[in-house]
This record gives C-alpha cells, sequence and structure tokens, in this order.
C-alpha cells in the first residue's frame, strides 16, 4: 500500500472568550469552522490559576445530538447529570459523554484555587445515533495506554488505535462510529513522529506548549484574514487599524 504524507492546510489561532458562568477559555474551533473540521465541531481549551477565571464553572445546560471529550491536565472538575451521574474529574482523567437524545449536566469546579487546565472537544454523531440513549465513560489516567518515546516523550492513546512499527496499541476508547482517533503526544526537542491516519479523516493538530513543525507548507487564518505567516496576520490587522489595509 503507498503511503502518502499530509501537507498541513491551516494554521488557526485560538480565540481568548468566555463561556458558562464566566469562565475564561480559548476557542480553537468554532461554528465558522465545522464543515473544514467535521466531524469535530468545537474545541477549547481552559487553563488558568486565577480562581475568577474558572470558579462560575458551567451550570447546568443541555446537549442532543453529539459528545463532548474531556480532558484534565491539571485540577479537578465534578460533573453531574439529570440522570444521577457523577463523575470527578482529576488530572490526567478523560470523560467520554454522548449526549445523544439528550442530557443536561454541569461541570464545576472542585477546587477554590490553583491551577485548572484542560480541554473539551465536541464530537458530531451520526444521524442514526443522534438520538439514541445518552450515556458517560469515565477513565481514570492510571487506565490510558502510555506509549514510552525517547528522551521522557510520550503518546496517551485515549481513543482509537494507535499503530507504531511493532505493534497497535489500543486506546480507552473504542466503539465510536467515528472511529476517532485521540493522542496526547509530548516529544522531545528535535524528535520525529509519524502518525497513520485513514486518508478519509479529518486531522487537527492542538499545539499547547511547545513548537511543533508540521509538513512544509501552510496558511494562517485569524478572523477575515488568511495569510502565510503569523506575522503577515498581525500586520494584517495593524494595516486595518491603521486605515492602510487597502492602500
Amino acid at each position: 500500500m503507498t503511503k502518502q504524507t499530509r501537507q498541513l492546510a491551516a494554521v488557526i489561532t485560538g480565540q481568548a472568550t468566555s463561556d458558562g458562568a464566566g469562565v475564561k477559555l480559548k476557542r480553537i474551533i468554532h461554528q465558522q469552522h465545522q464543515k473544514a473540521f467535521d466531524p469535530f465541531l468545537l474545541l477549547d481549551e481552559f487553563g488558568s490559576d486565577e480562581a475568577v477565571d474558572y470558579i462560575g464553572g458551567f451550570p447546568s445546560h443541555p446537549h442532543r445530538g453529539f459528545e463532548t471529550v474531556t480532558y484534565m491536565l491539571e485540577g479537578a472538575m465534578l460533573h453531574r447529570d439529570h440522570l444521577g451521574n457523577e463523575g470527578h474529574l482529576r488530572a490526567g482523567d478523560v470523560q467520554w459523554m454522548t449526549a445523544a437524545h439528550g442530557i443536561i449536566h454541569s461541570e464545576m469546579p472542585e477546587q477554590e484555587n490553583g491551577l485548572l487546565h484542560g480541554f473539551q472537544l465536541w464530537i458530531n454523531l451520526p444521524a442514526a445515533e443522534k438520538m439514541k440513549p445518552p450515556h458517560y465513560k469515565d477513565i481514570a489516567a492510571a487506565t490510558i495506554p502510555h506509549v514510552s518515546l525517547a528522551n521522557g516523550g510520550y503518546i496517551k492513546v485515549i481513543a482509537g488505535d494507535y499503530v507504531s512499527d511493532t505493534e497497535t496499541i489500543t486506546g480507552a476508547v473504542q466503539g465510536v462510529t467515528t472511529q476517532p482517533l485521540y493522542l496526547d503526544v509530548s516529544l522531545s526537542p528535535q524528535q520525529s513522529l509519524t502518525i497513520p491516519i485513514a486518508t478519509q479523516h479529518t486531522v487537527l493538530v492542538y499545539v499547547y506548549q511547545g513548537k511543533l513543525t508540521v509538513g512544509t507548507s501552510a496558511v494562517v487564518q485569524s478572523g477575515p484574514f488568511v495569510m502565510n505567516s503569523v506575522e503577515e496576520i498581525e500586520q494584517a490587522f495593524r494595516d486595518y487599524r491603521n486605515g492602510a489595509l487597502t492602500l
């Protein structure tokens, strides 16, 4: 079978916003991107050591027709739903919630100070599964398969199968129709990694610490501007503010 190397199609800069009861976060994927990133609907990163930025949490709110994946890096959150389920998420834990037919839940900090840091990804459900019964899968950090790499690097296989040169590592979440591959990867400086991905799958790489080089070509998008580098995007905003955009 011929292997094809994917080229980087776009680089997106996350936008600062707030949600819930005033929780400050960075929104990487939002409604404007949904067609490009299907089945990924939304990706948020929340992270602050200032309690005022997160203490309000996400009081009871409804969902239907998709799945939410919450991955905690630091801190603790309590999830409750109208069915009586509870999920206590701490550093390294994951919750895979299938809203499907409908769920009303809350996501509240279990701390009054310190660092709270994590991500929430929304994944669309196929039409035939949108009205199925909702359910949770809480995944403790210790149960997530861990692949050691050179110089302290690692791969945490949260969902799907990671295929290396010598073995296949099965992730903590399986059996999802959209067949997601969800990995948390840490690389040492100058280290490279090839991850096999089905050609028909949408690929999203989010760099939350350090820098990463992917492929050889990129297009940078931020708001209404699409340029070749972050510097050119910043210049476009300056030109607009200074009245020089159309000169």
